[in-house]
């Protein structure tokens, strides 16, 4: 296989990669640095007997992935305060034409699924991922994994009974959701506590991410008042030069913060039934560093 042929053909497989490697990750860098390392496999190894380069290059990124989320997992255990994924933008565009595979991809990367994912081993979240995201067969998921099928249907039913338990219920209507932070945006800037509480769920819950490297609570907050306090309480003090963008991230509207055009913090609402049922803010700078150039 040429050079040129080689790259066209990595190149035609890279969004599945990164897909893969991200589900399974959670943060964007971890998952390029994988990617880029299935593609100096595939580059410079001897490629003569591989008859399916798909499914080659995604058994690759899977057993690397495997490996760094392994590391990854111990790193966790010393991390200051909640933990949420780095935010990943997310456009699916005409290359996902069909409403019900666009909302099972939008769900397998969503803030909600991804915090649930990151409490599955890792062999179970590769299971999971590539079952329940990319609908791989069993056979080739246990050939991935070197595994038996046998083996990988445990697996995987372990892990959907997991993340079934777990994960919490939201609404997947882009416009839905987006309208809804429009309200929180308005509400909040505008000082509105009233307006706030009006889109707050009773039991509402505010999950912050810092990694104590920016002011954020370190621990859930939870029920209307208290979140509706605080988000209050936040938006007074403000940020210098203030600016908002909304994004398509991680399959939904999300809201970006820029302080000075610089991303300060990112926020993401859970929305059922017309109500704020979780405030997802990501303000450790490490984690919105891709965010910059969008």
């Amino acid at each position: 296989m040429a050079t040129d042929t080689a790259t066209e053909v990595f190149e035609e497989h890279r969004p599945v990669l990164m897909g893969v490697a991200y589900r399974m990750l959670g943060r964007v860098a971890d998952a390029e640095d994988v990617v880029q390392e299935a593609w100096l496999r595939w580059s410079g190894g001897d490629r003569s007997d591989v008859r399916a380069p798909r499914a080659y290059l995604v058994r690759v990124t899977t057993r690397l992935a495997i490996d760094r989320l392994r590391q990854a997992q111990a790193r966790n255990e010393a991390y200051v305060g909640p933990w949420l994924p780095e935010p990943y933008v997310t456009d699916f565009g005409d290359a996902v034409a069909d409403t019900a595979e666009r909302a099972v991809l939008a769900d397998s990367v969503s803030l909600a699924v991804l915090v649930v994912l990151e409490t599955l081993s890792p062999l179970e979240r590769a299971v999971f991922v590539l079952r329940e995201a990319f609908g791989y067969p069993y056979a080739e998921i246990a050939a991935t994994l070197d595994r038996s099928e046998p083996a990988v249907r445990q697996l995987a039913g372990r892990a959907r009974r997991h993340v079934e338990e777990r994960r919490p219920r939201y609404e997947v209507d882009p416009a839905a959701q987006r309208a809804l932070t429009e309200r929180f945006l308005a509400a909040a800037t505008e000082g509105d506590i009233e307006g706030l509480m009006s889109v707050l769920a009773p039991d509402v819950r505010l999950v912050g991410d810092s990694g104590g490297l920016a002011p954020a609570p370190v621990r859930v907050i939870e029920s209307a008042d208290k979140v509706g306090r605080f988000v209050e309480g936040v938006t007074r003090k403000g940020v210098a030069d203030p600016s908002y963008r909304f994004l398509e991230v991680n399959g939904g509207p999300a809201l970006l913060v820029l302080s000075g055009g610089k991303p300060d913090s990112l926020v993401q609402l859970g929305v059922l039934d017309g109500r704020v049922q979780c405030v997802y803010i990501v303000r450790n700078p490490e984690k919105l560093r891709s965010l910059a150039a969008d």
